[in-house]
């Protein structure tokens, strides 16, 4: 397997990981409960090692795919620059998870102030993960790309005159 293998194998789950341990987290402040809590707060480090390892193998595949038909430098720099912000974000998060993680273990009184702030750390990083998943398929799905209709029409106007040749 080549880094475009490795990186469309890894990317997804920073994404979905995140916003499923939202999801976890939200619900274990609704319940009050500390071990729903360490759920998301393990989730969220295992995330932010899948959002290494995509960093990581991302440089790769723009090099194997920068200079394919219809992937442009502009729409990898997009997403390139979202992801190393998410990236640091979930870096962040992955810290704050193990930090209350370990304060849940001990006990400690003030963990919840912990568990605050990586909610907060988790809903910015669930935005810019969106963002990142909308900017990495706008690389190999131009149908979703903005301003796409007038190029659709293009295209279809130009095949169909093509097509009576």
């Amino acid at each position: 397997m080549n880094d475009a293998h490795w990186h469309l194998v890894v990317n997804h789950f920073p994404i979905i990981g995140t916003i499923i341990g939202l999801g976890i987290i939200l619900f274990g402040l609704i319940r009050k409960n500390k071990t729903i809590v360490n759920v998301a707060y393990t989730l969220f480090i295992v995330v932010s090692l899948f959002g290494f390892a995509a960093m990581n193998t991302g440089e790769g595949a723009e090099e194997m795919v920068e200079e394919l038909p219809n992937v442009g430098h502009q729409v990898i720099h997009v997403h390139e620059e979202i992801a190393e912000k998410l990236a640091v974000i979930l870096y962040v998060l992955g810290a704050v998870s193990i930090i209350g993680l370990w304060m849940n273990m001990k006990q400690h009184k003030k963990s919840i102030i912990v568990t605050y702030f990586a909610t907060f750390v988790a809903i910015i990083a669930v935005f810019l993960a969106k963002e990142v998943g909308t900017t990495g398929g706008e690389i190999r799905h131009t149908e979703i790309r903005k301003g796409n209709a007038a190029m659709t029409e293009i295209t279809t106007a130009e095949s169909q005159g093509e097509d009576e040749d």
